[in-house]
């Protein structure tokens, strides 16, 4: 195998106790041909799976007539009926009665969303005896962002090359078909497989030349249960069309839209739709004829809207020409201003892709207020599995617990359905459109994600968006069961790795929630000053009796944007959370934590803690030698070396530099480098 197949490899499960509740599938063709491939493809995955698993001879049957023979025992698949009443499209019941396993849906992809939840069941030894669950996806939208180039490359891309683009020709392979396989495998029912920066032949993607070829993607992906969308130019009918203007005003530039969008239609009839980055980062967008973001995106929607289309429009846009010497300018203030005033104008199949934070998927930043702020607007959240600002696969960092604390925050924006995992579902306000998307952390390395254990990552992002109840510690031990040879002194080395990796990462780089200091352009390893002085807005404001930035009402304002009590919370002191004191907060070094150390004594202690734990993770995993496949050993040995490295740099750094503003002295007298 030139690749890895991750958590679908299918590892033997010795002494399963229900393995005779799976000797035999059987179902019953639908009229919906859709729905038989969907089918198909469960009963492939499953049956393989079985087979490998338990090593027992499954036998199938998928009849014509509802009026087979059924067997008295195995798994029974039923789309349609009663039982399935009241189900989501994507939903299904999982049910044992006597020695029959009946799985009930409404469609082909409940069946092969419950045909992965049974191979889950069986790697961890769950029981299938007494168990009558439903299971609905909690979002309807659970989506994958590449950020892939057209030439190969893969923008904050960690795990090699692109495995969708090569020299500017789409490629189709079987790589492709076990990408749609694990993404089925978690629930994640949509991707944008190019980057949101699109330039020079990506541009074209929406055009002839390269249709055909994403219609291979997109008929792989139908079999999965995906769609497939399109990052896509806004300059487009000036690029392609050679129209004299983008102004979404435009009779014409209308027009070119309505035919591009039918083009596409015409060769990818199941075709999901467009994400936009806009007026962005050097991106073209409405603000240069003076439009609203509400018309360039309603532009694009309504192009979309006969054929069942959604525009994702991201809410990443801030000046990036800001002046460090100017305090009240806030990056952080930039997605608010820009998009709260719109709220209500945008059209029923926009949806606004807001990230979990106000500034860049630092390791540490308050959930943005626009979750607290819009009401009438579809909204998805976005995250980042490519770890760019937490250690970039290269250190090992699990983001689940992250995600778990933006989607459980209370944005006080309505009564009882306040928290941001009830706002981008759709509860709070009875949207549709609404879920969540995360920045893919996939490329063509032999496991996908550089770092076997960053494969967490992308896992856990499917199987939250999908159930935002599952806690960190049961998706990590769902990931460590499908993942790694049985064995329970692994599975305690891993989970206790992973779940106090995040912690770890935070303590030996940046302190309480102040981020960027890091290396411009590629992000890694610490540059305390890198961004300290530049246009992006990404400043600490250190100086010899403290460091900070005041975001209070009194500072740059940022506070105001959140729905009380959040807004006073944070505005004071003593009541914003610690590990966010820095964000919201000038703080002097002598400053008293509630832990009884000063803000400096503070920073040394995280600092050198990290490295510790760091020391602590390679140790325990270098236990694990004569237990795992040698590959998997060596792979991961060498990169929690690096992590090492990279923990003890930063360390250092971070505690000369501020040593050396502060001159203030480690009560502990360890090794800095004054």
């Amino acid at each position: 195998m030139e690749y890895s197949q991750c958590w679908l490899n299918y590892k033997s499960v010795k002494n399963y106790q229900d393995a005779g509740l799976l000797e035999y599938i059987y179902g019953i063709k639908s009229s919906d041909s859709r729905d038989n491939r969907l089918v198909d493809n469960a009963v492939k995955e499953l049956s393989s799976a079985l087979r490998t698993m338990l090593g027992i001879d499954i036998k199938v049957e998928i009849s014509d007539c509802p009026s087979g023979n059924k067997p008295d025992r195995g798994i029974i698949l039923d789309i349609g009926g009663e039982a399935a009443e009241g189900l989501h499209e994507e939903g299904y019941r999982l049910r044992q009665e006597g020695e029959l396993l009946y799985v009930n849906a409404r469609s082909g992809k409940g069946i092969l969303y419950s045909a992965f939840d049974i191979i889950r069941k069986v790697a961890s030894k769950e029981p299938l005896r007494g168990i009558d669950r439903v299971e609905q996806p909690y979002n309807n939208l659970r989506m994958l962002n590449h950020w892939d180039n057209m030439n190969g490359d893969i923008e904050r891309g960690y795990s090699g090359k692109s495995f969708f683009f090569r020299d500017e020709e789409v490629l189709v392979n079987s790589r492709t078909l076990d990408y749609a396989r694990l993404l089925a495998s978690v629930g994640i029912n949509g991707a944008v497989i190019n980057n949101v920066n699109v330039r020079g032949a990506a541009s074209r993607l929406v055009t002839d030349r390269y249709l055909d070829k994403l219609r291979e993607i997109a008929d792989i992906f139908e079999g999965y249960g995906i769609k497939l969308y399109l990052s896509a130019n806004f300059a487009a009918p000036i690029e392609l069309g050679g129209l004299a203007t983008a102004d979404p005003l435009d009779r014409e530039v209308a027009d070119w839209w309505k035919a591009c969008v039918k083009n596409i239609y015409d060769h990818i009839p199941d075709f999901g739709g467009f994400l936009i980055k806009a007026d962005s980062e050097g991106r073209p967008g409405p603000f240069t004829y003076n439009r609203t973001h509400a018309d360039g995106a309603n532009l694009l929607a309504r192009a979309l809207k006969p054929y069942g289309g959604l525009l994702i429009w991201r809410c990443f846009v801030y000046n990036c020409q800001q002046d460090w010497r100017d305090y009240k300018t806030d990056r952080a203030r930039a997605a608010y201003d820009n998009f709260i005033g719109l709220d209500g104008l945008f059209d029923d199949n926009v949806i606004l892709q807001i990230k979990n934070g106000p500034v860049d998927f630092q390791v540490r930043e308050p959930v943005s207020p626009l979750f607290g702020g819009l009401k009438n607007t579809n909204m998805i959240l976005e995250v980042q599995a490519a770890q760019e600002y937490t250690g970039q696969q290269k250190d090992v960092c699990y983001l689940v617990p992250m995600w778990k604390e933006i989607l459980d925050f209370e944005t006080y924006a309505c009564k009882e359905y306040g928290k941001v995992a009830d706002i981008v579902s759709g509860r709070a306000y009875g949207q549709v459109n609404c879920g969540m998307a995360a920045v893919s952390n996939t490329g063509n390395d032999y496991n996908w994600t550089g770092h076997d254990l960053a494969a967490a990552n992308f896992y856990g992002f499917g199987r939250l968006s999908w159930e935002p109840g599952l806690t960190s510690e049961q998706i990590a031990a769902e990931w460590i069961r499908q993942t790694f040879p049985e064995s329970e002194q692994i599975f305690k080395v891993v989970k206790d790795i992973l779940m106090g990796s995040l912690q770890t990462y935070e303590k030996y780089t940046v302190p309480l929630g102040i981020g960027w200091m890091v290396n411009p352009s590629h992000h890694y390893g610490p540059n305390v000053d890198g961004y300290e002085y530049d246009r992006w807005g990404t400043y600490h404001r250190a100086d010899r009796n403290g460091l900070g930035v005041d975001r209070t009402r009194k500072g740059t304002g940022y506070t105001t944007q959140y729905n009380e009590p959040n807004a006073s919370m944070y505005d004071n002191i003593e009541t914003c959370p610690e590990e966010l004191l820095l964000f919201f907060h000038y703080i002097r070094y002598d400053y008293m934590l509630k832990s009884g150390k000063t803000l400096m004594q503070h920073i040394y202690d995280t600092h050198f803690e990290g490295v510790e734990e760091v020391e602590g993770m390679l140790k325990a995993w270098e236990g694990l030698k004569d237990l795992l496949p040698e590959d998997v050993y060596d792979r991961v040995l060498k990169r929690f070396n690096m992590q090492l490295n990279n923990a003890v740099e930063w360390r250092d750094r971070i505690n000369t530099y501020f040593y050396r503003k502060s001159g203030i002295d480690d009560e502990k007298h360890r090794r800095i480098y004054y």
